[in-house]
């Protein structure tokens, strides 16, 4: 089941349960607007090139919409909606006044110059600009952009608006950019599943993290639940994989990554087979690479007592079911995961307020949403009787669907 299909399943489960009327169930599903642009800009051998530029934008019934633009070259239209839409459930789950989106243009960011993807990225938000902007939708880094992009759509963007440092999140610190947004989406993570084990009597020290994925999340997620006294007992990226019951060295790890780019070669711990990490012996596992690494054919061998759910949609709803049959409790990619559109939201305040914070206060102020997230999901697992998944989700749709009626949706 595609990342679409498994969001609409748990948007109508979600549904059922709190006995939405079908026509505003119905309201909700279809997004509030879709757009699709040219972007033809001049190379630099001279030949011109056209790109397509998207961007879906699912609901504003809470506030502006807010989701990543990514630059790659297979850009799935239903993976986009699919995506867009869970921006709305996330926002919703973490109670920041947003909305979801998603968009970016299909190109390989790899086979492009640096001047080539300015002027696309300046051509996009030229073609979009009257679509975006601080109170309507606020874009964000994903996949193949990063704060350099979201720097030259602020500047195309304040040439049309004036001076607008709230209508992008991700962008350098110099430019309005928000300490602790780098290390938001890992930091997250460690509250999310400080939370979880503490509402089972556990904390993060003495626990055995497994974690799929070294990337900005993995590394500072490793980094961070280290800190805490947590064993990482074994990490893995694109190259490979690395496993030491004893636990890695996660500070040696990160300084081997971040000189080689990769994981493999380190020999604080025996290579194993990257396809293998989500089956090791752990307490806590930590997907935080790809969408559908857990599926049928190995949530069986699955072995943590805990997943926590980094990535977006690594498990399949047929795993899920296997995981529940084993008493093994997923926290959700939708709460799991929010710490990054947190911390953008936080922001996009201090942009508006034109009044930035110390990196104190954003990470204690990011504790708290994420603890009052988990507090809010459970207290929806017990009205409702269901996981923590359904428990999220619930909870979003209901928060979605009464801002929907209070504004008078029939009208």
């Amino acid at each position: 089941m595609n990342a679409l299909a498994a969001t609409i399943k748990n948007f109508k489960l979600a549904s059922r349960l709190l006995g939405l009327d079908s026509k505003l169930e119905k309201s909700l599903l279809i997004p509030f607007r879709e757009i699709k642009v040219e972007c033809s800009i001049p190379k630099d051998d001279g030949t011109l090139a056209t790109y397509v530029g998207f961007r879906v934008q699912h609901d504003n019934a809470r506030g502006p919409m807010k989701g990543g633009i990514r630059y790659h070259p297979e850009v799935e239209p239903d993976e986009v909606n699919a995506l867009a839409q869970l921006m709305t459930w996330k926002t919703a789950v973490a109670n920041i006044p947003y909305g979801g989106a998603k968009g970016g243009i299909g190109c390989d960011p790899a086979e492009l110059s640096i001047s080539e993807l300015e002027r696309l990225t300046r051509v996009f938000t030229q073609k979009i600009h009257d679509l975006i902007g601080v109170q309507i939708d606020v874009p964000a880094p994903d996949m193949g952009t990063g704060p350099q992009t979201m720097a030259w759509i602020l500047d195309e963007y304040s040439k049309f608006h004036g001076h607008s440092p709230a209508v992008v999140t991700g962008k350098p610190i110099d430019l309005g950019g928000s300490l602790g947004r780098d290390a938001a989406t890992g930091r997250g993570v460690l509250f999310a599943t400080e939370a979880l084990l503490n509402e089972h009597g556990k904390s993060i020290s003495g626990q055995r993290f497994v974690i799929q994925g070294f990337g900005n999340v993995g590394s500072w997620a490793a980094q961070l639940i280290s800190e805490k006294g947590g064993k990482i007992v074994a990490v893995s990226d694109i190259t490979g994989g690395i496993k030491n019951c004893k636990g890695l060295d996660i500070p040696s790890l990160l300084k081997h990554s971040r000189e080689h780019r990769r994981i493999k070669g380190f020999h604080g711990g025996d290579p194993i087979d990257p396809k293998s990490i989500l089956v090791e012996d752990c307490d806590v596992l930590v997907p935080a690479a790809l969408g559908g690494v857990i599926n049928r054919e190995n949530a069986s061998e699955i072995k943590a007592k805990f997943i926590v759910e980094a990535a977006n949609h690594p498990t399949d709803p047929e795993a899920d079911e296997i995981l529940k049959k084993k008493g093994v409790v997923i926290l959700p990619d939708i709460f799991a995961n929010s710490g990054g559109v947190t911390v953008s939201y936080f922001e996009w305040v201090q942009n508006i307020q034109g009044f930035m914070w110390d990196e104190e206060k954003v990470n204690n102020e990011l504790k708290t949403y994420m603890t009052q997230g988990f507090k809010d999901v459970k207290d929806m697992c017990k009205t409702h009787d269901c996981d923590l998944r359904m428990g999220a989700f619930t909870l979003a749709v209901n928060r979605v669907a009464r801002a929907t009626v209070l504004r008078g949706w029939e009208a």
